[in-house]
């Protein structure tokens, strides 16, 4: 793969996800990655530097979580998104889906505006604070309908975090590694499913972890 153009490998991930991506989406992600880098240099939002990384570990990892998600139009609130993932790219792809990005720190929330501009999302929203003072109907305008975060939080955390802004019977999903048996064993009488998916572009698997409330 390491001699193909970053807009071939977006294609390929994309097609192997499971997506047929339009020019747009594809040019989504290229402005994507561009910006991330350029930003990078002075705000550090990622410590990956090459393109393949950025796009199997970042683009194609955040899409994943679409496996847990129902077709229909939803309201889904990242938590803890740094630099815009996973929601940005399950954004680009479910243009439907009404995001709020919520992330305390002021350069990553800067970046995430500027991204936002640059390719015309729309029916998104960034929330600057930490998701312990977030309030429904206050700096949230709704319940949300499903709740994600990548690396931040272990599962027993997150149900604890995110619940109240949750309407009843939302979904939170993870994306997690090889230790979420661990996790899983930690958190009780909880409903949930486990989803085991291959990682596009790589030989990594990825469990997905839906726990409804």
């Amino acid at each position: 793969m390491h001699d193909r153009k970053p807009e071939e490998l977006i294609r390929i991930g994309l097609l192997e996800s499971g997506f047929t991506p339009s020019d747009e989406q594809i040019n989504a992600f290229m402005t994507y990655l561009s910006e991330l880098k350029k930003w990078n240099k002075a705000y550090n939002l990622t410590g990956l530097k090459e393109d393949e990384e950025i796009i199997t570990m970042h683009f194609l990892d955040s899409l994943l979580y679409l496996r847990a998600m129902p077709d229909e139009t939803i309201t889904l609130a990242d938590i803890g998104t740094g630099a815009g993932f996973p929601g940005i790219p399950i954004k680009i792809i479910r243009p439907d889906i009404q995001m709020y990005l919520i992330e305390p720190s002021g350069k990553k929330s800067a970046f995430l505006r500027h991204i936002i501009r640059q390719i015309h999302l729309e029916q998104i929203a960034v929330i600057e604070k930490r998701i312990e003072e977030i309030t429904v109907n206050k700096e949230l305008p709704c319940a949300v309908d499903i709740g994600v975060t990548r690396a931040l939080f272990d599962i027993g955390t997150f149900i604890k975090k995110a619940s109240h802004i949750m309407r009843p019977g939302g979904i939170l999903i993870l994306n997690k590694g090889p230790k979420v048996h661990e996790e899983i064993a930690k958190i009780g009488d909880i409903s949930y499913t486990l989803l085991t998916v291959d990682l596009p572009l790589s030989d990594i698997k990825r469990y997905i972890v839906r726990v409804t409330l």
